[in-house]
């Protein structure tokens, strides 16, 4: 007999195709939204040199997958948001991008802790999974650019606030 408790929901579409042309959004979320990457003051996000790290990682992904490209991106206290276009359907899911990125920052980010006293963190960096959004028409794309836009001045509003 299976113990339900420990099941993981699959939050992806059965039967979507994640490596196939087109725009997601996706929220990516700090393990236990620990505010590892910055503040919000006077509504804007002050960045540290975490956020630095992982913004730079974020806009060299291109680099390493040359049939994507970025659109808005956000990073917060203890998240992020960005929409990112794989413009030529490859092999390689939307899963598989952010499994790197997740990968890339965590190897960066133990670095940063050795070497630049950042805070530690328990197991994991990022939380284990991810949300994503297909975006379908160009009403929720404009939608979902101006949330990550405002997101820094919403940020008491924000469900990621602790």
């Amino acid at each position: 007999m299976k113990n339900d408790r420990y099941q993981r929901k699959n939050v992806r579409l059965k039967y979507y195709d994640y490596s196939q042309e087109g725009f997601y959004f996706i929220t990516i979320c700090g393990q236990n939204r620990v505010k590892y990457f910055g503040e919000i003051i006077d509504g804007r996000f002050v960045a540290n040199e975490t956020a630095h790290m992982i913004k730079k990682i974020w806009l060299q992904m291109p680099l390493r997958f040359p049939f994507i490209s970025h659109h808005e991106y956000v990073l917060m206290p203890n998240h992020f948001h960005a929409i990112v276009e794989i413009k030529n359907a490859t092999n390689i899911s939307v899963g598989d991008i952010i499994g790197a990125f997740k990968s890339l920052t965590t190897n960066a980010y133990i670095k940063g802790v050795k070497e630049n006293n950042w805070i530690s963190f328990e197991k994991r960096l990022w939380q284990r999974n991810y949300y994503e959004h297909i975006i379908r028409n160009e009403a929720s794309y404009m939608k979902l650019s101006e949330y990550i836009q405002n997101n820094p001045s919403k940020w008491k509003e924000d469900m990621f606030f602790m």
